[in-house]
């Protein structure tokens, strides 16, 4: 078997700034994607949830180190330093780059601001020491400088790419690690050095910025904020100096993206050739095999929608809604409806100052038309809606999803299917570019509860994708996305409990692949349970049955007026190869043409309906159970059980009343005990490639 590391984990619990959580996501996405998926990730995470074997690298952002220490010492500490011994990568900025010393001396001697003490993580094995430079103040610009720093380009050449030698960067707190060359016998380098005097003793060197070698891993600690870009600080924000700041940081952004780039090659990580810009959200098109329909449905929203400046719009519990006529589809009513929405209705609402010292207040920008590529608050960023009701979307809107392809393959998958009514993909809302089409949906409840059962949203790319705990789906282009609304009656709870919807999903899935055209049922495609899919590395021997995940599925639920309204989700890899493989890789290997969205998209929903259908008649039957079998990994698995005390079991199935995992207890030698666990999905989670079924929280 075979594992990919492809979550970086930005620290974001106790004693984390909110601008620097939100200057690491911007920065790291655009220099990572879509190779990883970057996400925060909270305290209770770090201490309680199996976050390391598929995390690439684990970020400390800014902040006060006095946080972290009050929710991660002890266990914390242990899984994060074990991590880094293991193989893993850590990056500290300022903050995070103390929290890694051996011992932290913050401004010593000095009331009311003095943090002192050890620290338990001790990568660099000396002292790190600041303020560099004076006039740190909490929750404050009042400190901030363009530091200059001399790059050790001997140190970063190894890794490939182009290195600067001198570059500013942001600085606003940060301290030097001292005599960090004298560490060198331990694994310390000195990246990046202060060219300016220091108000502090830094002993040999003014280091601002060391990599440490830390058992098979290693980590990479700064003084300074390298990922702070000057497209994201508002010249408003400090003193009279404080735009020559950022003028100054603007001008040596190559330099600083070159270094960052630099430091994460060093650390093992796959570096984005090209920038990865953060999208801006597209418009969102509502469709259906039949036209008319569309305005029979925005008809029945009439309760909902309000009339502001003479615009439409749905105001859900998380999203606003602007619904636009196609008529009307041009650059310059579209400028204008935007325009207007955005001054009268939510004022700089895409655009969050992130370094400002109240959290919660919109400010306006700077310079805000030289750049939209910034940080962005996607949730407060009105989300434009066409509605077609005399016809589908045409290919010049919609260049990346094909309308006309996709209602015509459901209707030839409908017409060959049994048990189907034709409801599922029947409405489509697509956009180009979305926050989640899950969160669309789920996450604005008034809006979901007028929406049809079957309607289903899918997206080319999602900026805020969502997966199971805290873990997010990878979601560039290429991969197939879509969330379907269903309805599922109270009433069938006894025959058919709504649990067993994320594994008709996931057999949906499958029998999409096999039955996407004469061929590809030979596909290596199988499940992991709960709701992972997974295929055969076709890069490998296939000897070596080295798996690798290409998807994911994710079923929230709520219950109104006497439904279960669900909303089930789904990320596959059909085009693209980051961040493990895709379907046209096995395609491509089986000599079959490749997969196109439209028509895959089709035969899974076909095929989701009719297993649908079927289970609410019959339950998860037999039949049901025999076929998920034939294509699950973990038929007589044996594996550790984390809950129950750490005791070998081997799995036998699941049950069909509950959906629940059943693992009979293995004593000496391997022979039954005659004990059995069935446990429950919401709370254990399967680490397939280690054999453990771990504890999930």
């Amino acid at each position: 078997m075979s594992s990919k590391r492809v979550n970086v984990l930005v620290y974001s619990g106790n004693g984390a700034t909110v601008e620097s959580v939100r200057h690491c996501l911007w920065s790291l996405r655009r220099l990572l994607g879509p190779n990883y998926a970057v996400i925060p990730v909270s305290g209770d995470a770090v201490l309680r949830e199996p976050w390391t074997a598929s995390c690439a690298l684990f970020v400390m952002p800014g902040g006060a180190d006095l946080g972290y220490c009050r929710t991660l010492n002890g266990e914390g500490n242990r899984r994060i330093s074990q991590y880094v011994k293991q193989g893993g990568s850590y990056l500290g900025l300022c903050a995070g780059g103390y929290y890694a010393c051996a011992r932290c001396e913050f401004e010593e001697g000095k009331k009311g601001m003095e943090v002192c003490g050890d620290r338990e993580l001790a990568f660099f094995p000396g002292i790190g020491r600041g303020l560099a430079f004076p006039g740190f103040v909490y929750h404050s610009e009042a400190g901030t400088r363009a530091a200059e720093l001399r790059v050790n380009k001997a140190a970063l050449l190894t890794a490939g790419g182009a290195v600067p030698d001198l570059f500013w960067s942001y600085y606003n707190g940060g301290g030097a690690f001292v005599n960090a060359s004298q560490y060198s016998s331990k694994g310390i380098e000195i990246l990046a050095s202060y060219t300016e005097k220091l108000s502090i003793d830094s002993g040999e060197d003014a280091a601002a910025i060391v990599y440490c070698k830390v058992g098979e891993g290693a980590a990479i600690l700064t003084g300074p904020h390298p990922e702070f870009a000057a497209v994201n600080l508002n010249k408003t924000d400090g003193g009279p100096d404080y735009p020559k700041v950022v003028d100054a940081l603007a001008a040596d952004d190559k330099q600083r993206v070159d270094f960052m780039k630099a430091c994460l090659a060093k650390l093992g990580l796959q570096v984005s050739q090209e920038d990865q810009a953060v999208p801006s959200l597209s418009r969102l098109h509502l469709s259906s095999v039949v036209p008319s329909e569309i305005s029979e449905l925005v008809s029945s929203w009439a309760e909902i929608i309000v009339t502001e400046n003479g615009e439409e719009l749905i105001k859900g519990e998380n999203d606003t809604f602007h619904l636009e006529k196609p008529s009307a589809w041009s650059m310059a009513n579209v400028a204008k409806a935007v325009s207007s929405i955005a001054q009268n209705i939510l004022p700089d609402a895409a655009i969050t100052s992130p370094t400002t010292a109240n959290e919660n207040a919109e400010k306006p920008t700077a310079d805000k038309e030289s750049s939209a590529d910034r940080i962005l608050d996607y949730d407060k960023a009105v989300k434009r809606l066409i509605a077609h009701e005399t016809s589908m979307p045409d290919s010049k809107e919609t260049p990346y999803f094909n309308h006309h392809a996709f209602f015509a393959n459901l209707n030839h998958y409908n017409d060959k299917a049994r048990d189907t009514e034709g409801v599922f993909g029947r409405y489509i809302l697509y956009g180009e570019v979305v926050t989640s089409t899950n969160t669309m949906l789920e996450k604005n409840p008034t809006w979901l509860s007028h929406i049809p059962s079957g309607l289903t949203a899918t997206a080319t790319t999602q900026v805020a994708g969502r997966g199971r705990g805290s873990n997010i789906w990878v979601s560039p282009p290429g991969s197939l996305m879509f969330s379907t609304v269903m309805r599922h009656p109270l009433s069938l709870s006894s025959i058919a409990p709504v649990v067993f919807v994320q594994y008709l999903a996931a057999l949906a899935i499958v029998a999409g692949i096999h039955g996407y055209d004469r061929g590809y049922a030979t596909l290596p495609v199988k499940l992991k349970w709960p709701n992972d899919i997974y295929a055969l590395d076709p890069s490998k021997d296939p000897k070596d049955k080295a798996y690798v995940k290409i998807g994911g599925i994710l079923v929230n639920s709520s219950y109104s007026g006497g439904d279960y309204t669900l909303v089930a989700g789904v990320g596959l890899n059909v085009t693209n190869a980051a961040p493990t493989t895709s379907l046209n890789a096995l395609a491509t290997k089986a000599g079959l043409p490749p997969f196109t969205l439209e028509r895959l998209l089709a035969s899974i929903l076909v095929n989701f309906e009719s297993l649908y259908k079927r289970f609410c008649r019959t339950g998860f039957g037999r039949d049901f159970e025999e076929q998920y079998y034939r294509s699950w990994l973990h038929s007589d698995q044996i594996v550790t059980l984390e809950a129950q005390g750490g005791v070998r079991a081997r799995i036998k199935g699941i049950t069909r009343d509950w959906g629940l995992l059943v693992a009979e207890e293995l004593g000496w030698e391997d022979r039954r005990t005659g004990k059995v666990w069935e446990l429950q999905s919401d709370s254990n989670s399967f680490d397939f490639f280690k054999g453990l079924v771990k504890r999930k929280i």
